[in-house]
């Protein structure tokens, strides 16, 4: 399949293409209205001249009396002999002067070529004669032209003033066309300019297209360079943030592959040696069956731990809403008394609001419940606890607590112990977990933006606590440690 011209032409050349285009309509556009005005203007002086001439002509008329003998005018021929020697035209103007018995009496100005014959045609005298004005076309181009008659003693007369624009609007033509080779320059310019202006502009997607091109599915560390604040750099901004969570995403895919592949390696090999070394005596059978069994379920939790830890690592797996912390705190509470026999206690539980996923805090703690019995022996003491703790910038965080006096947590391996996989050195060697527990705890407590951490129970044991920031309405009232208690 071929490209289309607009994709084979590229982007740049669509850009100068369109600046080419909008900056030649433009200039097309000013040259029509410049002269559109120019006629309109032209017009416009033409009828003031025309009106002007009438006007003096009224004025002659009115006063009655011939400046060069002072007597009043004996015929409509002195008046306009006189009248028309007075006159000083311009170069488009003509003036004709006619009396009754067929005299005809004219001065132009010098634009106005060839009077005689245009007087002759009678296009300007003859074709309208009661016309008072009028616009008329005449060799020389449109004439604009008024009229007025005159009547002394016992004979009458007219006058004809006309006005040629048509000199002027071929003037304003010419000047176009000699703009022409400027416009055109112009527009070549634009062009260089626009294409040196586009090419800085699309630097950027020039830089983010060979950077894509290196990034593969073995390699998501590369990212578009970025700066700037405009609509390109949000672009970059955007696609980075894209390609940090297909990282994430591709890392928690391997991380699941290679977890799954290494601790469900063990339980099939011991299956598997079991059932090539199994003999055919009954009870060896059932033993083997047994065995097999319990290394089954062991798999079956292995898989929906790395189901769940692979779902928390998801940035929506958590849901925060409006919770009541002392009722999730009771809730806990009553669940925990069903791990194991125990002796439970409730040492604290904090008032008040915030916003969280209680489902997966409950999970989280449940999950420190259940490790805590796992360490623990039958009637040994276990305490539950959620407090409010302020921080040194005001603000508050939301704490869960569960402390045993178990064989405790090393210094040592209190970091490496949120790690997948890990278990702790000389724990007890029935406690077949997969040591996804806490890492599944961590996993939660960050996505609350949060943090869980293991510290030595006061008299031997292990202390975990999850923080969470708070978010939302906080304690209440009466759990504020600088609140004045009443009377």
């Amino acid at each position: 399949m071929t490209d289309s011209p607009s994709r084979t032409f590229g982007v740049r050349g669509r850009i100068v293409l369109w600046l080419l285009g909008i900056v030649a309509l433009a200039m097309a556009c000013l040259a029509l209205l410049t002269y559109g005005l120019v006629r309109a203007d032209n017009a416009h002086r033409a009828n003031e001249d025309v009106v002007q001439e009438i006007r003096e002509f009224h004025q002659l008329t009115a006063e009655g009396v011939d400046p060069e003998t002072g007597e009043p005018f004996e015929s409509t021929e002195r008046l306009l002999e006189l009248f028309l020697a007075r006159q000083r035209p311009s170069d488009s103007e003509l003036l004709i002067g006619r009396t009754s018995d067929g005299q005809v009496l004219h001065v132009s100005g010098a634009a106005v070529e060839d009077a005689d014959s245009l007087i002759r045609s009678g296009e300007l005298v003859d074709e309208h004669p009661t016309a008072e004005s009028g616009i008329v076309d005449t060799p020389l181009g449109e004439a604009r032209y008024g009229r007025t008659t005159v009547e002394l003693g016992g004979g009458s007369g007219s006058l004809t003033v006309a006005v040629f624009p048509e000199r002027e609007n071929r003037a304003v033509q010419g000047v176009l066309r000699r703009a022409l080779p400027v416009a055109l320059a112009i527009l070549a310019l634009t062009g260089l300019v626009g294409w040196a202006v586009a090419g800085r502009i699309l630097a950027p997607l020039r830089s983010f297209q060979s950077t894509a091109q290196e990034i593969s599915e073995r390699d998501l560390t590369r990212r578009l360079p970025v700066s700037g604040h405009d609509e390109v750099a949000q672009l970059g901004r955007t696609f980075n943030g894209m390609l940090d969570r297909l990282e994430d995403a591709f890392a928690t895919q391997r991380r699941f592959v290679d977890d799954a592949g290494h601790e469900l390696r063990t339980p099939i090999t011991v299956i598997r040696g079991h059932l090539e070394l199994m003999g055919d005596d009954p009870q060896e059978r059932r033993e083997t069956v047994q065995l097999v069994l319990h290394e089954l379920d062991r798999m079956n939790r292995i898989v929906t731990d790395l189901l769940t830890l692979a779902k928390v690592d998801r940035p929506d797996h958590v849901r925060p809403v409006e919770t009541d912390v002392a009722a999730l705190t009771l809730e806990l509470d009553s669940h925990v008394r069903h791990l194991g026999e125990r002796d439970w206690v409730l040492d604290e539980v904090a008032e008040g609001h915030a916003l969280l996923d209680a489902q997966r805090v409950s999970q989280a703690v449940l999950q420190l419940a259940r490790n805590a019995v796992q360490h623990t022996g039958t009637g040994d003491r276990i305490h539950l606890a959620s407090r409010w703790q302020l921080l040194g910038d005001g603000r508050w965080e939301l704490a869960w607590s569960v402390a045993d006096h178990g064989p405790g947590v090393p210094p040592k391996q209190a970091r490496r112990i949120f790690e997948r996989f890990h278990r702790v050195e000389g724990s007890a060697a029935d406690h077949d977990g997969a040591g996804l527990g806490l890492p599944i705890v961590r996993a939660i407590a960050e996505n609350h933006g949060g943090a869980v951490s293991v510290s030595e129970t006061p008299g031997g044991g292990a202390t975990f606590t999850l923080t969470l920031p708070v978010v939302g309405p906080g304690p209440a009232p009466a759990t504020d440690p600088d609140s004045p208690e009443e009377d």
